[in-house]
């Protein structure tokens, strides 16, 4: 890439979170048996009139806010005209040359660096259905058809696949933290197509670009960005043309492959929808949804920093999921001690690695504060060790028991107190004379060799830094 660069737009698909579709009264429930949500409105028989879900009117908005967009105040409806199995119309209402949003920002972290990637649009639109290919036919179901979705369109301001991956983990969070969509990828919550294409670096002039699709997580379309990159630039250096067109991201060989000719608007035929009056967002519909946006991600990170004294790659960890951040709030809140540090390090480190491995949230290990926090003060008043303490999170959220039950059952209160360890130190030292001899010589390593033994004899139930202070003090007046 030394003599290129590359220019990729993306454009985000949210499915808004409301009970029923954008344009009708049926549910939009994942998981139903398939065409068991559709009426005559979201499958176009002839005579059905769309009717606009108001609740869909106002999340859109609410996120175009949130997108530092200008909010419209005169929007419509279009007709977007293609041919599709899963589009029963044969044509999408969707939005046009009037937007419900548009000219919007959203800044990204790149190590120290803030990006400022531009927010073209943010329009809604109704979705498609979902074909199913299996054993050589193609299914389709409706019921995903006419769900509300909010598409957000950037301008092309993103330079690399890693500027792209944060963009979107970025605008994740931000959606969540509105409550309106879970953006569930898995479900088809959150989808995303990239356009991209590449230029020799000081020319302004846009390369032919392609559009990616197919791209079913942020890893994935940071991979399939790469690998396009490689491929636009190898024609490029061999003097060929890239063409213009709709490529597929197959994730098995991790390669694009080319889908159809690009389509542009006026393959579209786009054309004002005749069902669906124009509406009119007034000022005072604005700031009263503008009333309801809770503390998003970057200004509850700058919150966390000053009110808890918390390390900025602490704080981002903590605020890139709203659940979590509200849970590890009420923990800091309940530890007594002015240090959240310790609190930080448990929510950061062990529970969020048992969280991962369980594929859940923090906030859904369903750990009660008080019992994490009783954890907690047992490791920090040295009553139990770190690796006691991991095995006794894992029981808790298995059981529901508290801490200090589970202690108690298993016995498991540290030993700190010099003359019960006294005999198994002694015996560890004449068990493993070279390791004493290499302390002897100066290799202070040795004695972590010596206190894993005291370990052993102990049953994991000796205080580690009691054991080394004693070792070390007896070998010492030898």
């Amino acid at each position: 890439m030394s003599n290129y660069e590359a220019v990729i737009g993306l454009e985000a698909h949210v499915q808004l979170k409301t009970k029923s579709k954008l344009f009708c009264g049926c549910s939009t429930e994942f998981g139903q048996e398939p065409n068991s949500q559709v009426c005559p409105v979201c499958l176009g028989f002839p005579g059905s009139l769309p009717v606009l879900n108001k609740v869909a009117l106002d999340y859109s908005i609410k996120v175009g806010i949130a997108l530092n967009c200008r909010v419209q105040e005169f929007t419509k409806f279009d007709r977007k005209h293609y041919y599709y199995p899963d589009l029963p119309k044969n044509f999408q209402i969707s939005q046009y040359d009037l937007p419900i949003s548009k000219n919007g920002f959203l800044d990204i972290e790149m190590g120290k660096r803030i990006e400022r990637i531009s927010i073209r649009r943010a329009h809604l639109e109704e979705d498609a259905g979902k074909l199913i290919h299996k054993d050589g036919l193609s299914l389709v179901d409706y019921n995903r058809t006419g769900q509300p979705l909010l598409e957000i369109v950037t301008e092309p301001d993103i330079n690399s696949p890693e500027e792209a991956y944060e963009y979107l983990t970025t605008l994740k969070s931000i959606i969540q933290y509105l409550g309106v969509s879970d953006c569930d990828m898995e479900k088809g919550s959150l989808r995303c197509d990239a356009n991209i294409s590449i230029r020799r670096k000081a020319t302004k002039e846009l390369g032919t670009k392609a559009e990616l699709k197919n791209m079913n997580s942020f890893k994935a379309v940071r991979d399939a960005l790469q690998f396009e990159i490689d491929r636009q630039m190898e024609l490029l250096n061999n003097s060929e043309a890239v063409i213009q067109e709709t490529r597929f991201w197959d994730e098995k060989s991790g390669k694009t492959f080319s889908m159809r000719s690009k389509e542009e608007a006026k393959d579209y035929r786009y054309f004002p929808e005749p069902d669906l009056p124009p509406f009119v967002i007034t000022q005072d519909k604005i700031e009263e949804i503008r009333e309801t946006i809770p503390e998003l991600p970057k200004a509850k990170a700058k919150r966390f920093m000053q009110e808890y004294g918390l390390l900025e790659y602490d704080v981002k960890i903590l605020v890139s999921s709203k659940d979590n951040a509200d849970y590890a709030e009420r923990c800091f809140k309940a530890w007594p001690d002015k240090n959240k540090k310790s609190v930080a390090n448990w929510l950061i480190g062990p529970v969020a690695a048992l969280a991962n491995s369980r594929n859940k949230n923090i906030a859904d290990l369903n750990i009660p504060v008080e019992n994490l926090l009783e954890l907690i003060d047992f490791v920090e008043t040295q009553q139990i060790s770190n690796l006691t303490a991991k095995s006794i999170l894992e029981e808790i959220i298995d059981t529901g028991k508290s801490a200090s039950q589970i202690i108690r059952e298993k016995n498991l209160i540290q030993i700190s107190d010099e003359s019960s360890l006294g005999s198994d130190i002694e015996e560890v030292v004449k068990e493993n004379p070279e390791s004493v001899e290499a302390f002897k010589t100066g290799k202070e390593k040795a004695i972590m060799f010596l206190v894993g033994q005291v370990m052993k004899k102990t049953k994991g139930k000796a205080n580690p830094k009691v054991v080394q202070e004693i070792i070390k003090r007896r070998l010492n007046n030898e």
